[in-house]
């Protein structure tokens, strides 16, 4: 063989070699652009809602173990208008504003009457519910007429509520009297039981309570010097955009009539 021979054989070689290395460039661009292909899209942020389970008509449990209740709804409607998810953390009403400031929770509805110890540590929605308070006492008593007939009495209450603190108002803040309960229903069971005298509680939870256990023989005492408490929806302070799409919201329900429809559907009109 000549040379002409081996120098046409070796620049074949060379110019074979020249196409794999660019072909293997071109395998490691497309590669590239697989890899950086962008990412599928997060999920949607779910607002986590504080709600006492042992609230009713407010909030409770049904037989599914899932919470309902005139807040439930409410909140549902003013999350779908607010556009945003919501899921619902049963929570005890006396650690309910402490799980909100440590960020466990995004929100509060759980018939929370606004005062102005409780805004110094959280921010209020607009007012969505007026309500007062009831004293609930056996049937056959017929001695209690107004709260200062609780003096002497042993009184249940549960524990962080404006009934508890009403309570203290007229026995003393540190009275052995007042007998604590983590559940309005479960200081009306000890009622029924005769473990106390009385119970004071938000009149709404106290009356449906009755309505559903026709056996409890109880009744409901109300005092006209009881003040008007209004409900708001709760936020961290630090959150004020969220506050002012509550608020938005609920103005919106307020004028369209799902509000109304709600309320009517638990208090009638």
């Amino acid at each position: 063989m000549n040379n002409t021979f081996f120098r046409r054989a070796r620049l074949f070689a060379l110019t074979a070699g020249f196409i794999g290395l660019l072909g293997l460039a071109g395998c490691g661009k497309q590669e590239d652009k697989t890899a950086a292909a962008p990412q599928a899209s997060a999920q949607p942020r779910v607002y986590l809602v504080g709600v006492e389970s042992a609230y009713a008509p407010f909030s409770s449990e049904n037989e599914q173990k899932t919470v309902v209740g005139f807040d439930i709804d409410v909140m549902k409607v003013l999350a779908k208008k607010i556009g945003i998810e919501v899921k619902f953390v049963p929570t005890p009403f006396e650690s309910i504003f402490n799980s909100l400031a440590q960020g466990d929770l995004d929100l509060l509805i759980s018939a929370i009457t606004i005062t102005d110890e409780r805004k110094k540590s959280v921010s209020f929605s607009d007012p969505y519910f007026v309500a007062t308070q009831a004293i609930a006492v056996p049937a056959n008593d017929t001695k209690v007429t107004k709260m200062d007939d609780l003096k002497t009495l042993a009184v249940g209450t549960q524990s962080g509520t404006s009934g508890d603190e009403l309570v203290q108002q007229v026995l003393g803040k540190n009275s052995a009297k007042i007998k604590r309960f983590e559940s309005t229903p479960l200081a009306l069971k000890e009622l029924e039981g005769g473990g106390v005298d009385a119970v004071v509680a938000d009149e709404p939870v106290v009356k449906n309570y009755i309505a559903n256990n026709p056996n409890s023989k109880l009744r409901t005492v109300n005092d006209p010097t009881f003040p008007k408490e209004d409900y708001g929806i709760a936020v961290r302070k630090d959150d004020p955009e969220l506050l002012a799409k509550v608020n938005k919201a609920l103005a919106e329900m307020k004028a369209d009539g799902s509000f109304a429809a709600i309320s009517a559907q638990y208090f009638g009109k």
